[in-house]
């Protein structure tokens, strides 16, 4: 990549995290987060944070890792923000959301909601995280719009476990519909055009997840098992 690139995308990248320097009131915070992003987007193959802070020139990962468990921030309000990024880039009237999860492969036992459990990314079952996804379509294009860590019914057995991960008290056990409607009903609590709801077979065999839907007057198409039948209403004809 030549000089010139090289800065016209450093210029880009300023511009598109402009909307999130409020989120950190100090200079240094602001920094780590730019480099931080810098470093999710370069070409490392692992994103732990020694990885990243050398990707973006640091000696140690200090910087990176005090920005992810000591500096204060709200990361919903960010996300919210995004959205808003989003919708003024993408904003379509019959939007479509898509919703599907990702695994991350996890070595250890200490990080939120890992667990043993099928990773799509590998497809199979290992040490993994999983997140759902909340994904927004128009013929402008696609982005993320939003997330959830799912955390495995297990872990709620072991309320210290839960705290040593930062998980709080407050937070219960989802399923993975539980957490897409969730997502979906805050989308359109706040006025983003999404008319149609995609998704596979988990979120599809879901009749909650499904009323949900209906319920909020939007509509979907959603993968179902084999076991579903199709059953003809009674009547003439």
């Amino acid at each position: 990549m030549d000089l010139e690139k090289t800065r016209s995308w450093s210029r880009l990248l300023d511009e598109f995290l402009a909307p999130f320097g409020r989120y950190f009131p100090r200079s240094e915070s602001r920094s780590s987060a730019r480099q931080y992003i810098r470093g999710l987007l370069a070409d490392v193959k692992r994103k732990n944070s020694w990885q990243l802070a050398e990707a973006v020139g640091l000696r140690d990962p200090h910087p990176l890792q005090r920005l992810l468990y000591e500096v204060p921030w709200d990361a919903d309000a960010l996300c919210e923000q995004q959205r808003e990024v989003v919708i003024e880039q993408l904003g379509y009237e019959p939007g479509i959301g898509l919703i599907d999860e990702s695994g991350f492969i996890k070595k250890g036992d200490q990080s939120a909601g890992v667990a043993r459990q099928y990773c799509g990314r590998i497809g199979k079952v290992d040490n993994c995280q999983v997140g759902v996804f909340l994904g927004y379509a128009t013929p402008l294009g696609a982005a993320f719009l939003d997330r959830s860590l799912y955390i495995p019914e297990q872990w709620f057995a072991d309320r210290e476990r839960c705290r040593a991960a930062k998980i709080p008290d407050a937070v219960a056990f989802q399923t993975k519909p539980q957490l897409a409607a969730t997502m979906l009903e805050r989308a359109w609590s706040e006025g983003i055009p999404l008319q149609w709801v995609v998704a596979d077979t988990l979120y599809g065999n879901s009749p909650q997840f499904r009323n949900s839907i209906e319920q909020a007057g939007r509509y979907y198409v959603l993968g179902i098992g084999a076991h579903h039948y199709v059953t003809r209403p009674e009547g003439p004809g």
